[in-house]
């Protein structure tokens, strides 16, 4: 088509700007399907997505819809692009995101509608870990009103845990796992110890709600079933499978495959784990302390939370792989629903959402899991008292992955920890970020600047000097200058003093000169860039030339 006929197609189709449809000039791909929150092609999905689904417009301009064209694809294609959205927005229908070339053929211009999807049911679509909306003209982090709209959809029939399982009875209950229940269920009410004592296990199972008026559940089966009445969740599995590997192996050294009923399976895999002594020396201590290498909590919780969040319709296990004398990984399938463990963290109210709520209810009943939303929290503050690094969550694939290592692995960055009492949780989460060398979000750059605890570009930041000058570690305080570049105007001078001395040089030779003095969080392409820039300002400033070459003074 022409140019024209693609304005009056776009004018026909997407004639007004709303909460449907957006219009982005974003003639630069690179830099924006993945750029800076709020104001990036992820964003403007988010915020689509989380309405009743639209469509994005790339490559016209806003209120004329002139046909401006995407002049700089980077190396996206379609497909790489619909990949890239996918990955970076959670909970994002991949399978119904479409996206449309439009090509002028008068004047080879090219135009992308991307048709996003609503968001599904109860479930909001996040970009850089927020739930977007759009307000106006403007995208903003979602108002918890629309957020508790988007809840509010979940009906009884999203809910896998709740079905009747029609032919299965009382008797396909495990009874040590029901005596297991009751006593759980008395500590978490123990007021009503008496009463609860003189009900029937058919009462008990329906106050506990994990039954309702006598009928077996698939929860009640996931929970208390006797292990051969695992048919009757066919061909639904509910089974966890522990492995034993060495560091580094991805050969089993031991395995073992739990089943019905997970409230006795849990404990099962528990003596499993080799939760042996770990003896820590503390900072300014001769003697070291003695304690489990893993805090009960912290393989307990990850655990039933993979129970309670598991979605069972995927047929698949729940993985729990044990690293020799290292680090545990729980994983199970379907995505976390918070969107970001930073917002479950921070929050002070339970989780609204659940996969299983029927299932999730019952093991809150059974003191499987917190009451109150903060087992989390919990696994991050238990994990930084013990100077040990912080819980790792990864989400990918439809899976959540947890790993919770079971030693020191940063001396130095445990130092940290121990002299700058002031650190708040979430500060610590982010720190910790820093340290691992792994992706800040805007908000958190901002929020880590203004408390002055980093320095140095995105994404090269580094510990501040407020942050490392009360540890008194000389070795912190050295990294603390290696990282930190001098200015330009240093290296500048070096390069004027070795070339008046020696009168020409290769950049090889003023690259050796220079490359190891350069911050160590550069890396070496980085570090090549930033000699290539110092000679071509040099070279600007009429200071040196080229010829020959080599580089020279300037006469």
């Amino acid at each position: 088509m022409t140019e024209k006929e693609l304005k009056e197609y776009i004018i026909n189709y997407y004639p007004i700007e709303n909460e449907g449809v957006e219009w982005k000039d974003y003639s630069n791909l690179k830099n924006t399907l993945c750029g800076h929150e709020g104001d990036d092609v992820i964003s403007y999905v988010s915020a689509l997505a989380n309405m009743n689904g639209g469509a994005l417009v790339i490559g016209v301009a806003d209120k004329s819809l002139d046909v401006v064209g995407i002049q700089h694809f980077g190396n996206y294609t379609l497909e790489s692009a619909k990949s890239r959205i996918c990955d970076k927005c959670q909970h994002l229908d991949s399978e119904k995101l479409e996206i449309i070339e439009l090509n002028t053929d008068d004047t080879d211009k090219c135009v992308w509608i991307i048709n996003i999807p609503k968001h599904k049911n109860r479930i909001p679509v996040y970009a850089h870990n927020k739930a977007w909306q759009r307000i106006g003209e403007s995208l903003y982090e979602m108002k918890r009103e629309r957020l508790e709209t988007i809840i509010s959809e979940i009906t009884i029939d999203d809910d896998w845990s709740i079905k009747i399982v029609e032919n299965a009875s009382l008797s396909d209950l495990d009874e040590e796992a029901i005596e297991k229940a009751r006593k759980e269920f008395i500590k978490r009410n123990p007021y009503r110890i008496n009463e609860i004592k003189s009900w029937t296990d058919e009462k008990f199972l329906d106050k506990a709600k994990i039954t309702i008026n006598g009928k077996i559940t698939r929860a009640a089966l996931v929970l208390l079933g006797k292990e051969e009445s695992e048919h009757l969740l066919n061909p639904y599995v509910a089974q966890i499978r522990w492995s034993l590997r060495t560091l580094g192996a991805v050969e089993n050294k031991d395995y073992d495959v739990f089943s019905l009923p997970m409230i006795l399976s849990v404990d099962k895999l528990y003596n499993k784990i080799r939760n042996v002594k770990y003896r820590l020396v503390r900072p300014n201590s001769l003697f070291p302390d003695e304690m489990l290498r893993y805090d009960m909590f912290n393989i307990r919780e990850p655990l039933n939370n993979a129970i309670a969040h598991q979605d069972y319709t995927k047929c698949a296990r729940i993985e729990v792989v044990e690293y020799e004398d290292d680090h545990l990984i729980f994983q199970n399938h379907g995505t976390f629903l918070p969107g970001s463990v930073e917002e479950v963290v921070k929050a002070d109210c339970p989780q609204s959402v659940y996969r299983n709520r029927f299932l999730v209810e019952a093991m809150r009943n059974l003191n499987m899991i917190e009451t109150e939303g903060g087992g989390i929290k919990k696994m991050f503050k238990y994990q930084s008292v013990r100077f040990f690094p912080l819980p790792e969550y990864n989400f990918v694939d439809g899976k959540v992955r947890v790993e919770i290592i079971g030693k020191v692995i940063d001396e130095d960055f445990a130092n940290l920890l121990t002299q700058n009492k002031e650190l708040s949780l979430l500060d610590i989460m982010m720190l910790d970020k820093v340290q691992k060398r792994k992706h800040l979000n805007d908000s958190e750059i901002d929020y880590l600047r203004k408390q002055h605890f980093i320095e140095g570009r995105k994404p090269n930041f580094y510990l501040s000097d407020k942050v490392v000058t009360p540890i008194n570690n000389q070795k912190l305080k050295a990294d603390y200058v290696k990282n930190r570049n001098f200015d330009d105007n240093h290296y500048k001078k070096m390069i004027i003093e070795y070339l008046g001395k020696y009168g020409k040089a290769k950049k090889s030779e003023i690259s050796n000169l220079i490359i190891d003095k350069l911050s160590p969080i550069l890396s070496e392409e980085q570090k090549r860039s930033k000699i290539q820039n110092l000679l071509s300002a040099l070279r600007i400033a009429e200071k040196i030339e080229f010829k020959d070459g080599f580089w020279k003074l300037k006469i």
